[in-house]
Order: structure tokens, then C-alpha cells, then sequence
């Protein structure tokens, strides 16, 4: 039995200094670590944190890998019928947002009481729709602007002081699966990770989450490791790519650097201005440790951080069998810079 990872691709520059480094000191622990967005963070290969949404160099790639998740499984995007105001709603914001960040590429304009006409010149994209009319659009609202960005997407109903997972399309989950959560409360969606409840971080989320106003963005960040440059690890395909992390353990060490990769989650927390659901993005980011190393700061705290992490959090995040490794793989790399 061999690996079964994708072949790995060279991030490129302008990849590593976007990347979104997670660790702001040498010990990780859970927390709502939410600031305020966006705002730009400096880091030593770069920045990241100018936009809300995020259009980078793998654009064009992420968006087509969507579109292949999404015709072999279309249970990765769930609509109930209550949520429909807040797709049109998500849609809205994000051509917005992506209109904002990125004007010489994206534009949205208004053109009637309820016509809007969008442009996405990287995709070749022209659509003129109107607010609140499906025939308007080639998809429902939710699955038409997950097609412009690469973030995945969940929509929070807000009822009964509880939010509710009622919408979505998630295409890149980390070991998880939307298709078991939808519907479920947030509180039961976080049941299973570790120290949560015990330490009253998932408490203190919830009621900052049912707080947000809208027009005030918040993101945070969580991280793990993946095996290969695999975005798609929910735990629908756990059979692919669950065996690797065994199969890990036995390739050379300049294998093992090129294919374990850092795996950052750039988190969006958005009260959505008409429906007054929460809009939750999800946007991916991948850098093999063979380049982490390349950053000295990152090298340094990776390792520090891996080394240390306690074991119920490196078992919840699936990183136990091979963290160890991790950490000492970085080490010695800075051994033989």
C-alpha cells in the first residue's frame, strides 16, 4: 500500500508571502482569538489580512477542484428553505466585498430597483440578476457565489438564543462534514473538540457570535497538518486519505518535508446585514514544511509548537501519529541550513 496524496505543486512567491502563519508564540492552545478584519498583517515572508475575501495565484485551480467536488457530491451544499433570504443575502456581500478588494478585476453595479449586474473578469463572468429572483441566476445564490470564491461557506440561523448550521457549501472541510452537521446547533457542531466545553472558550464564542453587528467583519485563525496538497479532507472521503497518515511515517525525510504540509484556516465571522444570519467563511491555505523551514521565525515556532502541543489536541486534530516527526523534521532542518 503506498500513498495516495496529490502530486504536490510548488506554492511560488507570491503563495509563501501570502501565507497566513498561525502561531503568534510558541504554544498553541484553543481559543476565540477574533480580531477585527480586515487588517493587514506583516509577517517575515510577507502579508496577508488586506481583504475580507482573499483571490490569489490558486484561484482559477480552487474554483474548477469546487466545481468536480460539487458534481460528484452535491450534498456538500445545503440550502433548508428558511435560509434562502440569507443566500441572497451571503451573495450580495461577498460581490461586494470582492468588487471592493479587487475593483480592476471584480465590479458589481447596481442597474434597476432590484437588478444588479456583476463582473468577474477573471472568470469571464457577466451576470445581470435580480435580487431575490432564482431564474435570474445559473445556480440558487449560495452555489452560484461559492463558484467566485474560494473560501467554503456556512450560513448560522440565529433563533431560540441558539445559532444553527442551516446552510452551506463546503467543499474543503478538515475532517469533518458538513452533510452531518447541517442543521445542528453551533454549541453541538463543537461538541467533540477537546477543552472547549471544560474551559468555556465554545460558551464565550457562542455569545460573541450572537452579538456581531453587521458591517463589522471579525476572522481568526485554526490550524493542523495535511498530507499532501489535499484541500478536500472531510470525512466523507476519510478511506483516501485517512491511510496516510500511517504511510507517512515510512517515506525519507525529504519526502516526508514535501509532503506534509502546514495547513491554515483563515476563518471570516459576518452578520449579515438584511437576513441577520452569521455568514462563516472558511478560506484554506497549504504550505509544505519544506518551505515553512525556508522562513527561519516559521521554522523555529512550528517546531516549538508541534513539539509541545498536548496529546488531545494533536489526537483531535489526526497530527499524533506524525507530529513528533514534524517537529523534529523542522528542527533538524534549521541543523543543516
Amino acid at each position: 500500500m503506498s500513498l495516495t496524496v496529490p502530486a504536490p505543486i510548488d506554492p511560488g512567491a507570491s503563495l509563501i508571502a501570502g501565507f497566513p502563519f498561525p502561531f503568534v508564540e510558541d504554544r498553541y492552545r484553543y481559543s476565540t482569538n477574533v480580531s477585527p478584519s480586515p487588517s493587514l498583517v506583516t509577517t517575515p515572508a510577507g502579508q496577508w489580512g488586506a481583504a475580507v475575501v482573499d483571490v490569489d495565484a490558486e484561484y482559477r485551480r480552487e474554483l474548477a477542484e469546487r466545481k468536480d467536488i460539487l458534481a460528484k457530491d452535491p450534498g456538500r451544499h445545503v440550502v433548508l428553505p428558511h435560509m434562502r433570504g440569507a443566500a441572497w443575502d451571503a451573495l450580495l456581500t461577498l460581490m461586494h466585498e470582492l468588487a471592493v478588494a479587487y475593483p480592476g478585476r471584480m465590479s458589481l453595479a447596481r442597474t434597476g430597483p432590484h437588478r444588479w449586474l456583476w463582473e468577474n473578469r477573471v472568470l469571464d463572468e457577466v451576470l445581470e440578476f435580480t435580487y431575490g429572483d432564482e431564474r435570474t441566476l445559473p445556480d440558487e445564490p449560495l452555489g452560484y457565489i461559492a463558484s467566485q470564491v474560494q473560501d467554503d461557506i456556512v450560513l448560522l440561523d440565529q433563533r431560540a438564543d441558539q445559532l444553527w448550521g442551516d446552510a452551506g457549501v463546503v467543499t474543503f472541510a478538515a475532517d469533518w462534514s458538513f452533510g452531518f452537521d447541517v442543521g445542528m446547533s453551533f454549541l453541538e457542531i463543537h461538541g467533540p473538540v477537546p477543552r472547549l466545553r471544560e474551559e468555556g472558550i465554545i460558551t464565550r464564542a457562542h455569545e460573541f457570535l450572537k452579538r456581531l453587528q453587521p458591517h463589522q467583519p471579525y476572522r481568526r485563525t485554526n490550524w493542523t497538518l495535511t498530507i499532501g496538497r489535499r484541500l478536500d479532507v472531510s470525512t466523507e472521503l476519510y478511506p483516501e486519505w485517512g491511510p496516510d497518515r500511517e504511510m507517512i511515517q515510512r517515506v525519507d525525510d525529504v519526502t516526508f518535508g514535501r509532503l506534509v504540509h502546514l495547513r491554515v484556516e483563515v476563518q471570516h465571522l459576518i452578520r449579515l446585514p438584511e437576513s441577520g444570519a452569521i455568514m462563516f467563511l472558511i478560506r484554506t491555505y497549504l504550505l509544505p514544511l519544506e518551505h515553512v523551514a525556508k522562513v527561519e521565525p516559521w521554522r523555529i515556532r512550528t517546531a516549538q509548537v508541534l513539539a509541545e502541543l498536548p496529546e488531545d489536541m494533536a489526537d483531535y486534530k489526526g497530527i499524533i501519529k506524525y507530529k513528533d516527526r514534524a517537529a523534529a523534521w523542522l528542527q533538524a532542518s534549521g541543523d543543516l541550513s
